[in-house]
């Protein structure tokens, strides 16, 4: 790899980098936080792994955050605290290819805060007003988006992928889950005809972050939020996988891979803070079948959860990082109890939607 000042001064900062510190551990990108003797930036390694058409990647995230620099600078309020800023290279490109490794720089938001988890009613809001926000101003972007991920929360595409991997059993793992396959099974109906109304344009397409967990919006040190980071999956679907998305990831009161199985479940008041946010910025550009159907998305991409952890474990732990031979079994368990829950107050959810929704009506 290229010497990082190498690459840092390759883009146009303000003077010259001074110092780069590692920025965590990331999951997909490698981060750093880049001074120099003006400001901050963050520098990233993009991974071509994951993300195939870097270029395409870049170019949705240029297109979006401009659009939303327009909207924020319209309401009076700063571009460059409320909205990523890509900063391109000196010679105008928007990444830089150092012949092996992909890297973009963005400008470090002084004074912004992330948090992990939804752990207090408000933070549940904010994260649901944070991406109803994102999403409100960018219901007029009607031009598509590359797709940066093939078939990312499209399950006719994901059954494919399961049919294929039943068919090869290639650890010769399918015998042992017969009952979780059928899990499976059972809900393929369900699950195909409500991606029927995205095919059909009855949910219409929008632009999605496909990444909603909370320590992916920025905070000012008073908990408001500041914007939406991580952009590099934004791309063309129904907004309503980002709620679900969202849905999952806060309200789950047990975690990700938990062994005991009694500790998951969805939190209800966990949900209605965040559709409560979400609402408040999103539900006046809805459309009533998003509207209605929003309720189960939770259920939606959690069912999707449960069929891809199920699916690599019976593909031999090919896709997702295990600590253990069962890990991928384990997840698949512990994300199907979440959805057995979340089918089980289903009315409920709906209901609290509802209400909102009328509220907001008024």
């Amino acid at each position: 790899m290229r010497d990082l000042y190498d690459i840092a001064n390759r883009f146009a900062i303000e003077g010259k980098a001074l110092d780069i510190k590692s920025l965590g551990a990331g999951f997909i990108n490698d981060s750093y936080i880049l001074t120099t003797d003006s400001r901050r930036y963050i520098l990233q390694r993009k991974n071509h792994h994951i993300f195939p058409n870097i270029g395409a990647m870049m170019n949705n995230i240029a297109r979006v955050t401009a659009h939303l620099k327009l909207k924020v600078a319209a309401e009076g309020g700063d571009p460059e605290r409320e909205v990523l800023t890509v900063i391109p290279t000196k010679e105008g490109e928007l990444y830089y290819h150092d012949g092996e490794n992909f890297w973009a720089v963005s400008l470090f938001i002084e004074g912004s805060v992330t948090h992990d988890k939804a752990d207090t009613p408000r933070l549940a809001y904010m994260g649901g007003y944070g991406i109803g926000r994102f999403q409100a101003m960018l219901a007029d972007f009607d031009e598509p988006l590359a797709e940066v991920i093939k078939g990312f929360h499209n399950i006719r595409w994901r059954f494919e992928q399961w049919d294929k991997a039943l068919s090869e059993d290639r650890a010769q793992r399918k015998a042992s889950v017969a009952e979780e396959i059928e899990w499976i099974e059972s809900r393929r109906r369900a699950m195909l005809d409500f991606w029927s109304m995205v095919e059909r344009g009855e949910l219409p397409m929008r632009v999605t972050h496909n990444d909603t967990k909370l320590s992916n919006i920025l905070f000012d040190e008073n908990d408001e939020v500041l914007c939406v980071i991580d952009l590099d999956t934004v791309m063309s679907s129904t907004s309503l996988n980002d709620f679900g998305d969202a849905i999952r990831s806060y309200t789950n009161m047990g975690a990700e891979d938990d062994k005991e199985l009694s500790r998951v479940a969805m939190n209800i008041d966990t949900f209605r803070h965040y559709a409560e946010g979400y609402l408040a910025k999103r539900g006046s550009t809805m459309t009533q079948s998003e509207r209605e159907w929003l309720a189960f998305s939770g259920i939606y991409i959690t069912f999707e959860q449960v069929l891809r952890f199920l699916m690599d474990y019976i593909d031999g732990d090919t896709y997702y990082k295990t600590a253990y031979p069962e890990h991928n079994l384990v997840r698949a368990r512990a994300q199907y109890r979440l959805l057995q829950s979340m089918e089980e107050q289903y009315p409920e959810m709906q209901q609290i939607i509802k209400r909102i929704v009328d509220g907001i009506r008024g």
